[in-house]
């Protein structure tokens, strides 16, 4: 057994005078009965050894100095069996070949006297439960180390509750009794919890196998998914880069078209004039046609206009007044020709007569009722003077005729009376503009 030195004995030892003699001498009886009546040289001795009980009950004890029915329960609950084989195999330098239930038999049995696993032990009892002693310290009473214990107990925390309170100061019997009562019904509660821990653990692991099972197939499933997507975001991949590419190709030779174009556009002198010339073309051909649709139209008047019987004498003496009338308007219309939109059938046999007097060129539309409304803009293209009957024309026609007339500088008459006299004062008006 290791022995430490202890510094109170040997300030004792030197105070005391030799009275022993060498080994195997006697000694005489007069220095026997000296030894037993000598005092202490040093004045203090005498004080250190009368508070020696007061220092022992404040000091905690130690684990070699508790009795050997708190050992076993100690060096079960306090020490993990790792840690405990591995203190052990430190004290005796090498690799116990035991098992568990040996190591804690032969640890339980070196606690009882101070030796080097006995005090290994303590040491690592006393750290690796000193916050758990911080607060058994301030326990000044046998009563606040029971109700510091009964916490431990409720809170299931006591491992390092009984090492404190064993080695507390204020630790009485009784209550060293009761810590090893409470100790031994909360191992028999934990074994019980073991046992129910332990079939849950096998139910645990029975899910576990059946998860990771599921979990493995949906891995396989994955792995399947996330390669046919990586095959087709590939060809994603391959289709837009062979897009992006036609895409660079098309620019490029929209780019190359528009450099050749501008090129034959600076070879060809005049080409903007030739296209406006075109486009002149263009529309004195559908004005040909508009003018040819009338020559048709007027054709069929005429041979409508022989077979009506001549009008009487009346009308046809106020068309004579008019036309003197129109005579003498400024207004020339000689070649010209002169579109007439809307108006009265009746009146347009006068509003020829009128017209065709001044040598001019007379066409009639109706404004949609029965010739085509398609034809309008054609007969307004073909046309140099318009006539618009605003009292007799449908909103649609007139807003057509006086929107082209506008937009392309075309001169209009609107008339609001489809009579004779309104076209001849009308007609006059536009002169006198």
């Amino acid at each position: 057994m290791c022995e430490k030195h202890d510094p109170l004995a040997a300030i004792i030892a030197a105070a005391m005078p030799q009275v022993a003699g060498p080994v195997g001498t006697a000694r005489p009886a007069e220095q026997v009965s000296t030894q037993q009546v000598i005092k202490p040289v040093i004045s203090n001795v005498h004080n250190v050894l009368a508070k020696e009980p007061e220092q022992q009950a404040s000091r905690r004890r130690r684990l070699w100095e508790l009795g050997h029915a708190c050992h076993c329960p100690l060096v079960g609950v306090g020490f993990p069996l790792g840690v405990l084989r591995k203190l052990v195999d430190k004290v005796t330098n090498g690799k116990v070949v035991a098992d568990d239930y040996e190591v804690h038999v032969g640890a339980v049995t070196e606690c009882a006297t101070r030796n080097r696993l006995s005090e290994a032990l303590q040491k690592e009892l006393e750290r690796r439960y000193a916050p758990v002693l911080l607060r058994f310290r301030n326990a000044k009473t046998s009563a606040q180390v029971a109700e510091l214990w009964r916490a431990a107990v409720a809170a299931g925390d006591v491992a390092g509750a009984f090492w404190a309170g064993l080695t507390h100061p204020r630790c009485s019997s009784e209550l060293e009794e009761q810590m090893c009562r409470d100790l031994h019904m909360v191992q028999h509660q934990a074994g019980a919890c073991v046992r129910a821990d332990i079939s849950k653990f096998n139910a645990t692991l029975e899910d576990n196998k059946r998860l990771a099972h599921d979990l493995n197939k949906a891995q396989q499933r994955a792995t399947v998914l996330m390669a046919e997507k990586a095959s087709d975001a590939e060809k994603h991949g391959a289709q837009l880069m062979q897009l992006r590419a036609q895409v660079v190709g098309k620019d490029s030779m929209i780019d190359s078209l528009k450099v050749e174009l501008e090129q034959l556009r600076e070879s060809i002198p005049g080409l903007e004039t030739r296209a406006k010339l075109a486009e002149r073309l263009g529309q004195m051909e559908e004005r040909e046609r508009a003018m040819r649709n009338q020559i048709a139209e007027l054709r069929l008047e005429l041979a409508r206009a022989a077979e009506v019987p001549a009008a009487p004498a009346p009308v046809q003496e106020q068309a004579r007044q008019v036309v003197e009338h129109v005579m003498k308007m400024p207004l020339r219309l000689s070649d010209r020709a002169v579109l007439c939109v809307g108006g009265r059938n009746g009146n347009v046999a006068s509003y020829r007569e009128l017209i065709e007097r001044e040598g001019a060129q007379f066409a009639h539309h109706d404004g949609g009722l029965e010739d085509n409304a398609n034809r309008l803009e054609a007969s307004l293209a073909a046309a140099d003077l318009v006539i618009c009957q605003t009292g007799c024309i449908s909103h649609s026609a007139y807003w057509r005729v006086k929107d082209y007339c506008k937009r392309n500088g075309k001169r209009c008459v609107f008339i609001d009376n489809p009579s004779i006299s309104s076209l001849a004062r009308g007609l006059e008006q536009a002169g006198a503009e």
